[in-house]
């Protein structure tokens, strides 16, 4: 079994583009997009305009995916056209690529580290440090992975945290965020002065929450599900976080197709020069890859990521709250109380 360096350079026959359908699924997907906004508007029947304002919404998924594939250079690295229409895209999707680039580059080379800061990432508390934090302290970290801030992604992680926090903590590198804000307000206002509040609604919110919503989901459940481990930072490495660390997510074809196959994550963490479209084949390819951690979309499967809280070093697992107080029964008061 090839582990380490042999198991990425394994990988590197698949960090290959076929240019002509880096193009085409772009370029397809694009289309689709502009399709069914443009139906948002304009469809003859309501029924019609909330499927097009739905579809929008599946489709900015699939193309966020292409988008984050051009970001890591996977696809279209060195077209002029490329570059300006996904830097166009990030804006519009309110992940400008100098905050995405920068965060999502941080969390590929320290994912799954216990004791890293929790940029790109959700943020992992051992059980120890989330008993000896202080109430604000508990709070604000069951805040940042409670499941009506992951549903609320679009104004959660969009609005606020790839914009406004990314522009307040450094104006001058991410003033492509201050833009991303002002085209989305204008577009906004703009949707409602000239078409109404229902244009606004499922022209942009209706598909910005779809879509926000699924792709924090994703992000979280992608490293946050049964079976994930952490590592110490001296003890973790690059190939060991992208087998243990981040999961294989099955899914129907329907839902691969809008995720972009996303859902083969531990392939993308162990080369993420792979382009989307290679994915399946290189996992299909070399075995190393074939025992992955899965996790998927049914409703079961959601619940039990979306419980989990805390790293527990001696289980050597993920637990959540419910465990913490049972474990911890009898030995303090209350363990989500302050500690003074």
């Amino acid at each position: 079994m090839r582990t380490g360096r042999d198991l990425i350079l394994a990988t590197r026959p698949f960090a290959v583009e076929v240019k002509w359908k880096s193009r085409l699924y772009a370029l397809s997907t694009l289309a689709l997009l502009a399709l069914f906004t443009v139906g948002t508007f304009w469809s003859a029947h309501p029924v019609l305009r909330t499927l097009s304002s739905i579809c929008s919404g599946l489709l900015l998924v699939r193309m966020f995916v292409i988008y984050h594939d051009h970001q890591h250079h996977s696809i279209l690295r060195k077209s002029v056209p490329a570059n300006i229409i996904f830097t166009l895209f990030g804006l519009y999707i309110l992940a400008p690529p100098s905050i995405w680039k920068r965060s999502h580059d941080y969390h590929h080379n320290n994912n799954s580290k216990l004791f890293s800061a929790s940029i790109g990432s959700y943020p992992i508390y051992t059980r120890q440090k989330f008993l000896n934090a202080s109430r604000s302290e508990r709070l604000a970290y069951l805040a940042v992975r409670h499941p009506l801030t992951i549903a609320c992604g679009y104004v959660t992680m969009f609005l606020y945290g790839m914009c406004v926090q990314s522009l307040r903590s450094s104006p001058r590198r991410h003033y492509d965020s201050a833009i991303a804000l002002a085209l989305h307000a204008a577009f906004a206002v703009s949707v409602t002065v000239f078409a109404g509040w229902q244009a606004l609604l499922l022209s942009i919110v209706v598909p910005f929450s779809i879509a926000c919503a699924i792709g924090a989901y994703l992000f979280y459940a992608q490293h946050n599900f049964p079976g994930v481990t952490f590592k110490g930072n001296i003890e973790w490495s690059y190939d060991n976080a992208a087998l243990e660390s981040s999961s294989f997510m099955v899914m129907n074809p329907f839902w691969r197709w809008v995720t972009a196959n996303i859902g083969y994550h531990h392939v993308h963490h162990i080369n993420s020069r792979i382009p989307f479209y290679r994915l399946p084949e290189a996992m299909a390819k070399i075995r190393e890859l074939q025992g992955a951690k899965t996790t998927s979309l049914c409703p079961a499967e959601i619940i039990r990521c979306l419980r989990l809280k805390v790293w527990d070093p001696d289980a050597n697992r993920m637990i959540p709250l419910r465990q913490l107080r049972e474990s911890h029964r009898g030995k303090t008061a209350s363990p989500l109380a302050h500690r003074s």
